[in-house]
C-alpha cells in the first residue's frame, strides 16, 4: 500500500506528532508498505527532497506565516498533486486545511486525519469549526484523547494516547538520583513554570533534590536565570533512567516515563488540560496537581514512601506494555481497511 501522511512538522524536528508519524512509518515500511511524508520545511538547513529510513520526505519551502500562507501550501501541493494522485490512503495529522481544495479533486481518495492534542484555552470557534470539518470531510479518524470528544464534538472511531518502544526489565537502572526530568516546551500547555516553583520550594526541605531541563520555548531565557536548561535532545527518553520522578504533562512523555518505571507527577491550570489528563486510562498511574504546593505536598509523600511509589510505578510499567507502537499501526491498518 502507498501510504502519504501529511503532517506541519517531521524529523529532524523534536515533538510528540512528529515522532507519532515516524514510529508509524518504521514500522509500517517494515510491513512491506511505501510511506511518503509531505513536511514544512523547518529550517533551511533541511532539504526540500531525501530519503530517511526509507520514508519518502517531501518538504514545503519554508513559509512566513500569516493569511496567504494556506495558499502557498495549496500551491505547492497543486504543483506536486502525482503524491496524492498515486497514494493509496492518504493521512493528514491535524492538517487536514492543506487537503481542503483536493478532497473535491480526488473524490473517490481515501482520505483520513489524526486529531493531536489542542491548540490553546480557551478554544477559538474557528478551531473547534475546522475540526468539524476535517471529521465530515475524512472518511475516518483517530483522535489522541478522549478529550477531544467532549471538547470539540469530534465522533472518533478510534482513541488512542500514543505508543512507546517497550524497554525490558533488566535495562532499567535500579538506581537513580534523588529529582525528577522535564521533558517539554518551555511554555503554558506543559505547565514548566508551576514545576520550577515546586523545586524551589521542595529545595528548602530537600537541598539535594535536582531536576533536569530538557526542551526549549519562551520561557527558556527567565527559567535559565536559575536552572540549566539541555534543550531538545534527539534521545530524551534516555534521562528519565537518571531520575526517581518524571514532571511531564504530555501523553508521550508520560507513556515513555512509565516504560522507564518512573513516577510520573502532571500539572494543569484550566479544567481543558485536567480533562486532557484525568480522562486518560493510565490518569490512575500518575500523580496529578493543580498547583506547585499540591505537587510539592504529593512528591514530598512519595519521596518519604518508596514502596508506595514503586507499587504505583509497577502498575503503570504493566499498562505502558500493552501499548507498544505496534498496537498504533494495527490500529491505522484496520482504520484504513474499513474502507479501502
Amino acid at each position: 500500500m502507498n501510504i502519504l501522511f501529511l503532517s506541519r512538522l517531521f524529523y529532524p524536528h523534536i515533538g510528540g506528532v512528529e515522532k507519532h508519524v515516524l514510529e508509524l512509518g518504521r514500522l509500517l515500511i517494515r510491513r512491506g508498505h511505501k510511506v511518503t511524508v509531505v513536511t514544512e520545511q523547518d529550517s533551511q538547513k533541511t532539504m526540500l527532497k531525501e530519503m530517511f529510513e526509507e520514508i519518502e520526505i517531501f518538504r514545503i519551502p519554508k513559509l512566513k506565516e500569516g493569511k496567504f500562507k494556506k495558499f502557498k501550501i495549496w500551491k505547492w501541493l497543486c504543483n506536486n498533486y502525482q503524491l496524492m494522485e498515486n497514494a493509496d490512503v492518504i493521512h493528514c495529522h491535524d492538517v487536514f486545511f492543506w487537503y481542503l481544495p483536493f478532497r473535491f479533486l480526488f473524490p473517490f481518495k481515501k482520505i483520513f486525519t489524526t486529531f493531536h492534542g489542542y491548540e490553546g484555552y480557551p478554544l477559538k470557534r474557528k478551531d473547534i469549526l475546522m475540526r468539524k470539518i476535517s471529521e465530515k470531510l475524512s472518511m475516518g479518524n483517530i483522535c489522541i484523547g478522549d478529550f477531544i470528544k467532549k471538547w470539540y464534538g469530534t465522533n472518533p472511531n478510534f482513541v488512542s494516547y500514543g505508543g512507546v518502544n517497550l524497554i525490558s526489565d533488566h535495562r532499567l537502572k535500579a538506581i537513580s538520583h534523588e529529582g525528577a526530568v522535564f521533558i517539554g516546551r518551555l511554555d503554558e500547555q506543559t505547565g514548566v513554570k508551576t514545576y520550577i516553583k515546586a523545586v524551589k520550594l521542595i529545595r528548602k526541605k530537600t537541598p539535594n533534590f535536582k531536576i533536569e531541563i530538557i526542551g526549549d520555548g519562551k520561557f527558556r531565557k527567565e527559567i535559565e536565570k536559575d536552572f540549566k536548561v539541555l534543550g531538545f535532545q534527539e534521545n530524551s527518553g534516555k534521562y528519565f533512567q537518571n531520575y526517581n520522578f518524571a514532571f511531564v504533562s504530555r501523553y508521550l512523555s508520560i507513556l515513555e516515563a512509565m516504560a522507564a518505571k518512573k513516577l510520573v507527577f502532571a500539572v494543569y491550570d484550566n479544567p481543558l488540560k485536567e480533562d486532557y489528563l484525568r480522562m486518560a486510562p493510565f490518569s490512575k498511574y500518575i500523580k496529578i496537581s493543580s498547583s506547585s504546593s499540591e505537587l510539592v505536598s504529593k512528591i514530598s509523600f512519595y519521596i518519604e514512601n518508596i514502596k508506595e511509589k514503586e507499587k504505583i510505578v509497577e502498575k503503570a510499567y504493566v499498562w505502558v506494555n500493552k501499548h507498544a507502537w505496534e498496537k498504533m499501526v494495527n490500529m491505522y491498518l484496520k482504520l484504513w481497511s474499513s474502507s479501502l
